[in-house]
């Protein structure tokens, strides 16, 4: 028996493999969740920066490099495989805690989100990527909820552990010390474990009815494939700009709340139960949002999540409670839990197989291009006029964004068409 006729779609057929992949996410989560609640914090006591604009200079570095390193995973697993590319984003991340445990000045912790940023986009980039490929399209939605919520209940777990290291111990060194077993071992189960999964995506892509009504079936040039998912396609410009203001709003909650709330005299302790609570109730409830999108349809889950974002924004503003401010974080968590894995089986349902890790890199690119637009424009804001008119403009967008996809985008999964 070949190795193409051994290959099946299915999330049954593939369980070891899909779970391997969702524990190697949880890692890579993780690593990002270090910093959730401490480097902001880091830049204020360790550095005293004053300019809000220089303090989210990390974001920006870290945006901007995860949003191109997402598009040349999504090109590059099209070419030359999925696990090549996540094993190399790996060995980018092994530097970033030590980097800046042992940072001497700011540059340094700029320069360790570039890393991260490549390690983010190559390692969830091909996570996502290779999920996808093992289900095939009855359960992308789920897939993508059960890989989401992976990834940032790790995140929240992360904030949370460094949150309680930092008010035990210091903010240095001691929350950045299980990064290096977080790198570790996502490098050596994605080299010795996990196999390629491109033949899922080709034997998918022969099966009838394949090809998404409207999009081509011959694999477009990549600069079609941008054209499409930035502008063309009305859903996938939809998902992409929805996309890029949701992280635009994760930006600024990163990397201006905690300065914000520390500023309001919150201690660090509860800085960090918020900053854990926000992707804790991302993560978990993305197990129920994108099984519901498979059921419900892709496009009012997202607008509903986009407006629901937003009041969630406002609570910040109006209150002085620690209460409310956590139930803000709760519901900006199931705003964006309904967002996330929703948009990602968007871009599934309408790309082709032949081109979906392409269309899904270029998605990508714009999504997380939003933490480098919205770490940009907050600072600015910030700077200019106060850290709750950044608060107050980010939320606007979040509305606006809503309103888009509720006027723009048409229903994708199939069941609802």
């Amino acid at each position: 028996m070949t190795a193409e006729t051994q290959t099946r779609l299915g999330l049954q057929a593939n369980w070891q493999q899909f779970t391997l992949l969702v524990i190697i996410n949880a890692f890579v989560g993780a690593m990002v969740g270090l910093e959730r609640s401490i480097v902001p914090l880091i830049a204020d006591v360790d550095f005293k920066l004053t300019s809000k604009a220089i303090t989210l200079s990390f974001l920006v570095s870290f945006g901007v490099v995860k949003a191109l390193a997402n598009l040349f995973a999504g090109r590059m697993s099209d070419r030359i495989g999925r696990k090549r590319i996540l094993v190399a984003g790996w060995l980018f991340g092994l530097p970033v805690p030590l980097l800046i445990i042992l940072a001497p000045s700011w540059n340094w912790i700029v320069l360790a989100n570039v890393l991260l940023g490549i390690n983010q986009g190559l390692c969830w980039s091909t996570t996502v990527i290779m999920k996808i490929d093992l289900v095939g399209p009855k359960q992308r939605g789920l897939a993508m909820g059960v890989n989401e919520s992976a990834g940032y209940v790790a995140v929240s777990l992360s904030a949370l552990l460094t949150g309680y290291l930092a008010a035990t111990y210091s903010l240095r060194p001691a929350p950045f010390l299980p990064g290096i077993a977080f790198a570790l071992l996502g490098l050596l189960l994605s080299a010795f474990f996990v196999r390629e999964t491109r033949g899922h995506a080709r034997l998918e892509g022969r099966a009838p009815g394949a090809p998404p009504a409207g999009i081509p079936v011959a694999k477009p040039s990549f600069a079609e494939i941008f054209l499409l998912t930035s502008w063309k396609d009305r859903a996938l410009f939809a998902a992409s700009q929805a996309g890029m203001v949701n992280n635009l709003n994760d930006g600024m909650v990163w990397g201006l709340l905690p300065i914000f709330l520390f500023g309001k005299g919150l201690p660090i302790e509860q800085v960090g139960v918020i900053a854990a609570t926000y992707p804790g109730v991302w993560g978990l409830g993305q197990l129920a949002t994108g099984a519901l999108s498979d059921r419900w349809g892709r496009k009012w889950l997202i607008a509903a999540g986009m407006w629901l974002q937003a009041v969630a924004i406002g609570l910040f503003l109006i209150s002085q409670s620690f209460a409310v401010w956590l139930a803000g974080a709760l519901l900006l968590g199931i705003g964006t839990a309904m967002v996330y894995p929703t948009l990602l089986a968007t871009i599934s349902d309408v790309a082709h197989p032949e081109w979906r890790a392409s269309a899904v890199g270029v998605y990508r690119l714009w999504r997380d291009g939003g933490y480098a637009v919205g770490a940009l424009t907050a600072g600015l804001i910030a700077d200019a006029f106060g850290i709750p008119a950044a608060i107050a403009a980010v939320g606007a967008l979040t509305l606006l964004s809503g309103l888009i996809v509720a006027g723009v985008m048409y229903e994708t999964h199939p069941k609802q068409q």
